[in-house]
């Protein structure tokens, strides 16, 4: 099991978010993450990344307790995210944008920086060869020199999801990755989620596209008012009269 959540909550003074909340995340699966604005899926995405500290419970990626690390370690331990609300570097470059993604890997010291050393100048290729392997791999490399304000929304968030995985995490946390988009951008996005697995990345999503989260998910769990109501395969989830009720409204086709 790659990620193990057990009995998390999150309190906000007198307000509930989330409770009593388990997930297990096996290695290799897309997982999704559904439910009403406002149950709690923001808010396990950012206890599982260091923004929040849980009120009471535990996170552990890979056998090891990451509960309340900072985003920095958490980053450094193998997690990556995007937002709901793209936060490229606007007036950055896209090579420069997925250099800051590949910046927890670089060990130069100031002396290092200060002189110039053999040893920055090797950390510096590796990492620059790196990335523009992934922007190859991702067909963003005829855009390398382009400012990011520039391009397309599509692109905008593709490269958002680049920059994430240049730090290599074990896991990918994507939030609302499909919003804006049109359905062309969509199925590109269902293309790009299977690459990013096939690549060994396990991939935890949020989403309100469910037809997007029914076609690409391996396993859903499903949130309402801060509590786990349901956890299955797409097709489980779907007929849940629990989740009907409180998410879906009808069963997806």
């Amino acid at each position: 099991m790659l990620l193990a959540c057990a009995h998390l909550v999150m309190r906000f003074g007198g307000l509930l978010a989330v409770n009593d909340v388990d997930l297990q995340i096996a290695k290799g699966e897309i997982f999704g993450l559904i439910g009403p604005n406002g149950s709690g899926k923001t808010t396990m995405f950012n206890m599982i990344t260091g923004i929040y500290r849980p009120s009471s419970g535990t996170i552990v990626l890979g056998g090891e307790d990451i509960t309340g690390k900072r985003p920095d370690q958490v980053t450094r331990h193998g997690v990556g995210r995007t937002f709901q609300n793209i936060r490229l570097f606007a007036n950055m470059t896209v090579w420069e944008n997925v250099m800051v993604g590949r910046h927890c890997h670089l060990r130069e010291s100031l002396f290092d920086d200060l002189f110039n050393t053999a040893r920055k100048r090797q950390e510096e290729k590796v990492a620059e060869d790196y990335i523009d392997r992934l922007l190859a791999l991702f067909k963003l490399g005829q855009w390398k020199q382009e400012r990011a304000r520039n391009l397309p929304y599509g692109l905008q968030r593709e490269l958002e999801i680049v920059r994430a995985l240049a730090s290599q995490p074990e896991l990918l946390l994507l939030d609302e990755p499909a919003a804006g988009m049109n359905p062309h951008e969509t199925a590109e996005l269902m293309a790009l989620i299977r690459k990013i697995r096939d690549m060994g990345v396990t991939v935890l999503l949020v989403e309100h596209d469910m037809k997007l989260v029914m076609k690409t998910c391996d396993r859903i769990a499903v949130l309402d008012y801060g509590s786990k109501i349901a956890e299955g395969t797409p097709q489980d989830v779907q007929s849940n009269p629990d989740v009907i009720k409180a998410y879906l409204g009808a069963q997806v086709n």
